[in-house]
């Protein structure tokens, strides 16, 4: 690694290939990032951290259940990206999509996104609960669930997009456990999710 001014200099791949960023069709072709790399903003975000067990295991435990609930036609992915725009592609914990999905796909579109999920973990928690909410409401994406650690039980807050304002509204905060009619039927014991 080459020293510049006393610091490490970036590898070559972390500089943005135009002035104004990177654009979300770029992610695809760097495959010297980290896994987990999200673009917000036309900015690269990294999960540097590393994963807690409770966020490993809320995200497994919770896709497993929407899974197992999901209608035909729906399918239920965790490390998958949605391109927001041409500057925007994070990447929810939890996506059930109606897409077509073949084995390359590496993104989903809002348009065919029913429910994104983030669970919040410390260096997440901004994004998640601020930046993350906006833009998924402003892609039209119908359901937003944020799920957060009280004990070491979680807390489930649901959020629905209000069509005349492009703007969530709370739909409830579930502790213990979940009942849901939207985005599809979906009851959740709660306390089974952290095994």
């Amino acid at each position: 690694m080459d020293i510049v001014d006393g610091m490490a200099a970036l590898p070559d791949w972390m500089h943005p290939p135009r002035e104004e960023g990177w654009y979300a069709d770029d992610l695809d072709s760097l495959p010297e990032a980290p896994r987990h790399t999200e673009l917000i903003d036309g900015a690269l975000v990294f999960m540097m951290s590393p994963q807690r067990a409770w966020h490993a295991r809320m995200v497994s435990g919770l896709r497993a259940r929407l899974a197992e609930q999901a209608p035909d036609g729906v399918q239920v992915f965790h490390e998958m990206t949605i391109r927001l725009d041409k500057r925007n592609r994070p990447e929810p914990d939890i996506v059930a999509t109606t897409a077509p999905v073949d084995d390359d796909s590496t993104w989903f579109s809002p348009a065919d996104v029913l429910l994104a999920v983030e669970v919040v973990s410390p260096e997440s928690e901004h994004r998640d609960r601020t930046v993350k909410f906006r833009k998924y409401a402003e892609a039209g994406i119908p359901h937003y669930w944020i799920v957060e650690q009280e004990g070491k039980a979680p807390l489930v807050r649901t959020y629905e997009l209000d069509k005349p304002t492009g703007r969530y509204a709370p739909a409830g905060i579930f502790r213990g456990a979940l009942e849901r009619p939207v985005p599809f039927p979906i009851t959740l014991d709660l306390s089974k999710l952290y095994g």
